[in-house]
């Protein structure tokens, strides 16, 4: 079905904005390939006229866009359990358990986090132009464990995801990596895009790449291992497990980024096969946690901070490593 969209456009002051991050920010439900091909083919105007791919976006500008949208699947709310740590008519926050997606996406539109809050939530999420993420502000990986909020009305919603965009909102990680980093603390920065290779990993690369910082803290070491605080300046794909196995410490039982594969035992040692194998069969995926999570209550006036403890599965592998692996 063919959909338009005719605002005015507004950015913050003395910040420049290119026109396609800007209209992937609108979260039109469209990759930003599918963008830069709508830019190409004439179909956005600024002012009336055709738009260029690098064009900077000014407040006050005059935005028409007219693009085909797929007929929206209706997604079904269902009865799973889910942490609902706080909640109000504005916003929820949840503490998702790992093993389950975030919203639904294509040929998977049943048992994730969105499905169930839609039953839990007796007002429901918020409307969103990509009929997918209802409510979502922000996503974690499947297999990642952790706190997300969501909100219920549009002005929250635009709200927060500003908050994401200028760094306000607070999203803080626990992880375990193999190997013994030999820095306490520092900054990841490094940009990161798809691996054209296998087009479900993302890489760090200078091609077709985005900006993505990390910043971490060591909070104990082992002699196979090291326990981290991370917390995220940027929110690319996959961002802390690709950084990390880009410096050669994949995230503990990580199966896309290094953190199951027998080649972790050049860099910790051979000798140490017996620890590794009885951590991988505990962990059946990456050691990453997001445990601490605070923003800005638009109607409330106040930043909230919220707390996750470690998962119990995370929680064993950090005895193995107190009980066998000390230095």
């Amino acid at each position: 079905m063919e959909k338009r969209i005719e605002k005015k456009i507004s950015v913050r002051q003395g910040k420049e904005v290119r026109l396609d991050k800007y209209l992937l920010g609108l979260g039109l439900g469209l990759s930003r390939s599918k963008i830069q091909k709508l830019i190409s083919n004439n179909g956005v105007l600024i002012n009336g006229k055709p738009a260029k791919p690098h064009h900077i976006v000014h407040s006050g500008e005059i935005l028409s866009i007219k693009y085909e949208q797929k007929k929206p699947v209706e997604i079904e709310p269902e009865n799973i359990p889910v942490d609902i740590v706080y909640e109000d008519n504005e916003l929820l926050v949840v503490n998702k358990a790992s093993g389950m997606v975030v919203h639904p996406a294509r040929g998977n539109f049943h048992g994730t986090l969105v499905n169930a809050l839609l039953y839990h939530t007796s007002r429901g999420l918020a409307e969103s132009d990509d009929y997918t993420k209802p409510g979502v502000v922000h996503r974690i990986d499947k297999e990642t464990s952790g706190l997300l909020v969501f909100a219920k009305t549009e002005r929250v919603h635009s709200e927060l995801a500003r908050q994401v965009q200028d760094r306000i909102m607070k999203r803080i990680y626990l992880l375990l990596v193999w190997g013994v980093l030999p820095t306490d603390k520092g900054i990841i920065e490094a940009p990161i895009g798809r691996n054209t290779l296998d087009r479900k990993k993302m890489k760090v690369t200078p091609f077709a790449s985005r900006k993505a910082v990390t910043h971490f803290r060591v909070i104990e070491r082992f002699n196979i291992a090291t326990y981290i605080r991370a917390q995220l300046e940027t929110g690319r794909t996959h961002q802390i497990r690709v950084h990390f196995s880009h410096m050669g410490y994949p995230v503990i039982g990580d199966p896309n980024y290094d953190g199951r594969r027998l080649s972790v035992l050049v860099d910790i040692g051979k000798h140490h096969k017996d620890k590794f194998d009885l951590i991988l069969k505990k962990l059946k995926r990456q050691a990453l946690h997001a445990t601490s999570l605070s923003f800005y209550h638009p109607h409330k006036k106040k930043t909230m901070a919220f707390y996750a403890p470690l998962p119990n599965d995370i929680k064993e592998v950090l005895q193995i490593l107190h009980k066998n692996c000390i230095q």
